[in-house]
């Protein structure tokens, strides 16, 4: 199923779409992105977040997430592409019972998480993930996805499916019209998957993947 809980946060930030492109070599830019270092978290606004910091927005996601999951106070949570792990952090607040555990690409990122939930994230690759089957009671995926070329999505989709006993949520980058095509072409650095929404519902359902699933736009 198709559920929204992410866009009303992504379109409250402003984008010079066309800067990203003009102003500097974004091809340069892009490839070091891929490597998910301190450039692409905390460099300059152009090389990737401009400084991702902690501060409190995704409480009201995983406030929303855990209400509508139904999740246990002591439920168990692995977030795919944790980052720094501030949704993680929020569900320990929202569910101070829960278990949690992150997984991201990036050593930087997990290095440099916050510390409340530092111990409970590693380094690793979507397409193979470290865990028993079903061993989690909600697994989520929020913006990540999409830097998968085809190969290692599918084989993460597979995976986050194998890993979950019960919900799962997926959140990835898409468009719904040529000028939303062409800003997320823009402004995105890291993206290997561009599809519509109907060719990612097509492809979950090809993999097997049976979770709800969610975009952002770049309206």
């Amino acid at each position: 199923m198709e559920l929204d809980f992410v866009q009303a946060l992504h379109a409250s930030t402003k984008r010079d779409y066309l800067a990203r492109v003009t102003a500097h070599d974004k091809a340069a830019i892009s490839t070091a992105a891929k490597m998910f270092g301190r450039e692409y978290w905390d460099g300059e606004r152009h090389e990737g977040y401009g400084g991702y910091r902690y501060d409190g927005r995704w409480r009201p996601i995983a406030e929303r997430m855990a209400a509508h999951y139904g999740l246990a106070d002591d439920a168990t949570i692995l977030d795919v592409g944790c980052g720094k792990g501030f949704l993680l952090y929020e569900f320990t607040q929202v569910l101070p019972r829960c278990h949690i555990t992150g997984l991201d690409i990036s050593a930087y990122a997990v290095d440099n998480a916050k510390p409340e939930v530092k111990d409970d994230l590693l380094v690793g690759n979507a397409r193979d993930l470290p865990f028993d089957d079903g061993a989690f009671d909600f697994v989520v995926s929020m913006g990540t996805l999409h830097n998968l070329k085809l190969p290692d999505l599918w084989s993460a989709l597979g995976e986050i499916e194998r890993v979950g006993r019960g919900a799962r949520y997926i959140m990835v980058e898409s468009y719904r019209s040529e000028r939303e095509k062409m800003n997320l072409m823009y402004w995105q650095l890291t993206c290997e998957s561009f599809y519509a929404p109907d060719e990612w519902a097509w492809l979950f359902a090809r993999a097997g993947y049976t979770g709800d699933h969610g975009f952002i736009y770049f309206e």
